[in-house]
């Protein structure tokens, strides 16, 4: 009951104490028993620690740079493996190229067509349908819809239709060659006739 009694008489702790308490000088003693001023000690101790928060933060702004350095080359790494594919299979379609406009222009020439066996018909159009659905597979896109607005970006005109029909202005009437393309990527522009409209 005196303690806590003594303990509640007891001056209360003020901010100009605290700020008081840095400026106290310490001491320790020594194995013989020698007091030893402490502030030089704790003056050590603080810079110490001072300079072991910067070195903490000298490693932690390093460490961030590396790991951003490192997710950035794996961004390029990716890229960069992305585009070497795509321009493997540029080539490959690049090369197929003259096989598969020659199936075009054979089923264009109605006339000869007409004349062949439906068996070798049938025939030339399963190949033909075999090679679509391996570029198709390999993420290689036709462009050959017609009755669409005319883009430069995939088409290429050839020539143009005049027309009384305002609505059909500038859309695709014809594809005359038949275009491919990866994504947004075009490998040939389609060759097209184009609607113009004239008024009457």
């Amino acid at each position: 009951m005196k303690d806590e009694e003594n303990k509640n008489n007891l001056p209360a702790q003020t901010e100009g104490d605290q700020e008081n308490f840095d400026d106290l000088t310490f001491v320790e003693s020594t194995e013989d028993g020698e007091e030893l001023p402490t502030k030089d000690v704790t003056k050590k101790l603080r810079e110490e620690l001072k300079a072991c928060r910067k070195e903490k933060e000298e490693y932690l702004t390093g460490w961030q740079r590396a790991k951003a350095d490192y997710i950035n080359l794996q961004k390029e790494l990716d890229s960069a493996h992305v585009n070497s594919s795509i321009l493997t299979k540029e080539k490959v379609v690049e090369r197929l190229l003259p096989a598969l406009d020659s199936f075009e222009m054979a089923f264009a020439n109605l006339e000869h067509w007409e004349k062949l066996d439906k068996e070798w018909q049938d025939g030339m159009k399963s190949i033909h349908k075999q090679f679509l659905a391996g570029l198709q597979n390999s993420g290689i896109e036709t462009i050959e819809d017609s009755g669409v607005p005319f883009d430069p970006g995939v088409h290429q005109s050839i020539s143009v239709v005049e027309t009384n029909d305002e609505k059909l202005n500038h859309m695709v009437e014809k594809v005359l060659q038949v275009g491919y393309k990866i994504g947004d990527r075009v490998i040939r522009p389609a060759k097209v006739t184009i609607y113009e409209y004239k008024k009457q």
